[in-house]
């Protein structure tokens, strides 16, 4: 069944329209399911002025449905994936509010810093919200939530979940990536990395707060050899109070 906004038979006045091209002001006609359209005078393209893409910014099928979407569209999909993420991490952990706890706060903190450090904040909070989903695979699987379990369980719950969600490979691609080493950073690494290995690490920090040292400069000493930002450490600066 097609989807109705998009079938003719239901269209009113008004389907097909003309509007101003934004770059040289040429008329361009537009049909009311279209998502773009290029002005045949410049070659600019641009966005349907009149279309409500409301569902298109969550669906999966928006690209089948629409064509290829523009970039606005895109990074609003982006933006709303991330709370759709949050949500399904909280199904998983289910009754366990330590960890829903913890993965809020990682990616509150995750949020911060990639803005910070000019990362790609879908990315990283995708990641902060699923970096220790494989918990109830590793407890099943090796009696054991360490970190190295977590590492592998982690990945293949959040390329499920990511898929489900329609999120583009690239993203899942770097998402699980982050998630199958997130405790464990080589030399070098990106800053969608970093972002969310120093929120975890502030996050775990933050927790631990009564076996941490009380003096300033030991703290201090301590959240610079942890951390890999300085985004991330100015901000530990303020939740640790040093």
């Amino acid at each position: 069944m097609k989807c109705p906004g998009q079938d003719s038979r239901f269209w009113q006045p008004g389907a097909i329209f003309e509007t101003q091209c934004p770059q040289c002001g040429q008329a361009v006609e537009f049909f009311k399911d279209e998502s773009s359209r290029k002005c045949r005078h410049c070659g600019q393209k641009f966005v349907n002025p009149k279309m409500d893409f409301g569902c298109a910014s969550y669906c999966k099928f928006a690209e089948q449905c629409l064509g290829d979407l523009p970039p606005e569209l895109l990074a609003k999909r982006e933006d709303l994936l991330k709370d759709r993420v949050a949500v399904e991490m909280k199904k998983y952990f289910q009754k366990d509010f330590r960890r829903i706890a913890h993965a809020s706060k990682v990616a509150r903190y995750a949020q911060e810093i990639v803005l910070a450090e000019h990362g790609d904040p879908a990315v990283v909070l995708c990641a902060a919200y699923l970096h220790d989903i494989g918990a109830r695979e590793a407890q099943s699987r090796h009696h054991s939530t360490e970190p190295q379990f977590l590492e592998q369980e982690g990945p293949e719950v959040a390329r499920e979940i990511l898929t489900r969600l329609g999120a583009r490979p690239e993203l899942i691609g770097e998402v699980c990536d982050i998630i199958g080493h997130h405790h464990h950073p080589p030399a070098a690494e990106t800053i969608n990395f970093k972002a969310v290995y120093d929120a975890d690490c502030l996050a775990n920090l933050e927790e631990r707060s009564s076996e941490l040292p009380k003096d300033a400069a030991t703290l201090e000493g301590l959240v610079t050899r942890s951390l890999l930002t300085d985004s991330g450490r100015a901000l530990a600066k303020n939740v640790l109070k040093f």
